[in-house]
């Protein structure tokens, strides 16, 4: 087992490294969020009209349900700047919703129907790509329930550039292809971040409590707060837990992250392999309608859930896999992420920073191959921290050994600082530094972390549904009070007009029958 997670060495920032190798670092942030009416209950209304084309707007788009916006930026040469554009396409959407709606600030969902059936999925039109996007969707739904695809989080994703890794492969003295030295270091930091999730989860995580709709049905073990809200008195992040994303279908696909070719072939091997439950299920209703793509153990690569990802920006027609395989990884995708329900946009500066400066650490910060073993203690590390993170004495296992959650956390932000300083350096300012500081303080202090305060302010108002339209409308005044350029905005409009052109040239390019269509694809 590695002992990256118990080496409490002093951290040294390496001799090539300097300030100016960040000019290249840049980062994206793609936010969900639940459409949600007035009374805090799941929006039926379809995907606003003004906002564009779901299918082929690069910015605004669902993800699972018509009611789940996803919000994509560009990628950023800082920050701020990607939070800037974040906040502009909050604005566009803001503006755009009917009826009084809001969009819902927690990960975890508002009140739903206990009727699976209205959580409408996404509809994408009538092209064979906008119906496969929805069936894809809809074997989900029969595969996990749809409750669980309400569940919102946020993708930090973050890539750094040829300079840095030139320098670093010219120092290293490597005898490797400069295009797999990048990869493996990439799967570097991969690897250090899942040994790092359980930090992530008790710094960032703001989903200590659920809606009783939620679980209703559901075997759990929560603690009742009030007549709507289940909680555990402790937890940090329950959307990372087994009441959320993970299911038990994945937990021994045993797929690694050590070289890029066997990651990419675990992956395969999982769209290949059929299930069990998954062919009980048929792939075709009783009038003879798909219900999902395939009966196999992931339909798409997109269905395997990790708390990170490897990624390459796909061409047309082509899947990720192929896309990584050829040409290599450009970027990394941190996923453990909660919406902290205090920003109305999803994630605060001092988060953004943070997640920079620990993905620095773990590129930079030796990194062992990671192996099933490993993966496991990790694994029951993330359970504690999910469902006791703030418990007093918690211990984590390091090499089969219980270690205090608080003191490997405060250890590793500790060796975090001098790449803080780096990145300040670069930039401008005290905003690394200021991050790592605010996450010292949370590590010490579990009464000021987020999931803390989310309980706090549901017992104090009565109800997490209370907090989240509480937290609803003051996002939602605290938005619509910013303005957009005349430029600004009028870009905007022109992607949403050219989005919707957009569709209707490739719904009326296809001839192909829908179920034609799918046979080849399967």
């Amino acid at each position: 087992m590695s002992d990256f997670a118990n080496d409490f060495a002093d951290f040294e920032i390496p001799h090539w490294l300097t300030s100016a190798h960040f000019a290249g670092m840049l980062r994206g942030i793609e936010k969900e969020g639940l459409r949600v009416k007035p009374d805090g209950t799941l929006a039926q209304t379809p995907h606003p009209y003004k906002l564009g084309s779901k299918l082929t707007h690069p910015f605004i788009t669902t993800d699972y349900s018509e009611s789940l916006l996803e919000l994509i930026t560009e990628p950023k040469s800082t920050p701020k700047a990607a939070l800037t554009m974040l906040r502009e396409l909050h604005l566009l959407v803001y503006k755009a919703l009917p009826d009084d709606e809001l969009m819902w600030p927690l990960s975890m969902p508002c009140r739903l129907s206990l009727d699976d059936n209205n959580i409408p999925l996404a509809n994408y039109g009538s092209s064979n790509t906008g119906k496969l996007k929805t069936l894809y969707r809809s074997g989900l739904g029969i595969r996990y329930g749809r409750r669980m695809q309400t569940i919102a989080g946020l993708h930090y994703n973050l890539s750094f550039g040829d300079d840095f890794f030139e320098a670093w492969h010219t120092a290293s003295d490597s005898a490797q292809a400069y295009a797999d030295f990048k990869n493996d270091k990439y799967l570097g930091l991969i690897r250090n971040f899942k040994r790092m999730t359980s930090l992530v989860l008790y710094l960032l995580g703001a989903s200590p409590s659920v809606n009783a709709s939620f679980i209703s049905g559901r075997t759990h073990d929560l603690e009742q707060m009030d007549a709507t809200t289940y909680y555990k008195p402790a937890a940090t992040s329950l959307r990372m837990g087994k009441l959320g994303y993970t299911n038990s279908v994945q937990e021994h696909l045993d797929i690694r992250y050590n070289h890029l070719p066997e990651y990419v072939d675990g992956l395969r091997r999982a769209i290949r392999t059929p299930h069990e439950g998954f062919v009980r299920l048929g792939l075709d209703d009783e009038a003879g309608t798909p219900i999902q793509i395939n009966n196999h153990i992931l339909q798409i690569e997109n269905e395997y859930y990790s708390p990170i990802r490897p990624k390459q920006i796909a061409d047309r027609g082509e899947t990720p896999t192929e896309a990584l395989e050829r040409r290599g990884i450009a970027y990394v995708e941190f996923r453990a992420i909660d919406l902290d329900p205090y920003s109305d946009v999803g994630i605060r500066l001092s988060s953004a920073c943070f997640l920079e400066v620990l993905a620095l650490y773990c590129l930079l910060t030796d990194s062992p191959d990671l192996f099933p073993d490993e993966e496991e203690a990790l694994g029951v590390n993330i359970e504690r921290v999910v469902n006791e993170g703030r418990k007093k004495g918690l211990t984590i296992l390091l090499q089969d050994k219980e270690v205090l959650l608080e003191t490997w956390m405060l250890k590793h932000l500790c060796k975090m600082q001098p790449l803080a300083a780096l990145l300040d350096a670069h930039h401008g300012g005290n905003d690394y530094r200021t991050a790592v500081a605010l996450m010292q303080g949370k590590a010490g202090h579990s009464e000021s972390t987020i999931s803390a305060q989310v309980l706090s302010d549901s017992a104090r108002l009565g109800s997490l549904w209370q907090l989240g339209i509480s937290l609803a409308k003051q996002h939602q005044t605290q938005v619509l009070a910013q303005t957009l350029s005349p430029n600004t905005q009028a870009k905007y409009e022109v992607l949403a007009e050219k989005s919707v052109f957009q569709q209707a040239d490739i719904e009326l390019d296809d001839n192909t029958d829908f179920k034609v269509f799918l046979e080849q694809y399967r």
